[in-house]
């Protein structure tokens, strides 16, 4: 097996935080396989693009990807992240799948971005 991967670790902690909206730094780094600083460091990163929210809840983080948002252009066509994750989930259990709640970034209202981590638009 190579020692590289087709995925950037921002790709893979996106991916990650989509499966598991509470999880903490360092659980996030430690299934990815990085530092739970580097992890904390993506984790801006990709609040800084928009790709993720992020809410306080208690003591722990609650986050909310935009599904929505295009990561790349093929051809004339935007691949979005919400694409990216269905291709990557695509083998998980359909019913853990099926539990996760829906959301949407373009509500304003708060209420309706608590049920849930992903906006599948």
């Amino acid at each position: 097996m190579p020692g590289w991967n087709f995925l950037t670790n921002h790709g893979l902690v996106l991916t990650y935080i989509g499966g598991h909206p509470d999880s903490t730094g360092l659980e996030i780094a430690q299934a990815v396989g990085i530092t739970e600083r580097a992890a904390r460091k993506i984790i801006m990163d990709l609040r800084a693009g928009g790709y993720i929210e992020q809410e306080k809840v208690g003591r722990r983080n609650h986050y909310y990807i935009d599904t929505a948002r295009p990561l790349w252009r093929l051809g004339k066509r935007a691949v979005t992240v919400g694409e990216l994750l269905q291709l990557l989930w695509k083998d998980n259990d359909q019913a853990a799948r099926e539990e996760a709640s829906v959301s949407s970034l373009g509500s304003k209202n708060t209420s309706d971005k608590r049920e849930g981590a992903i906006s599948r638009n």
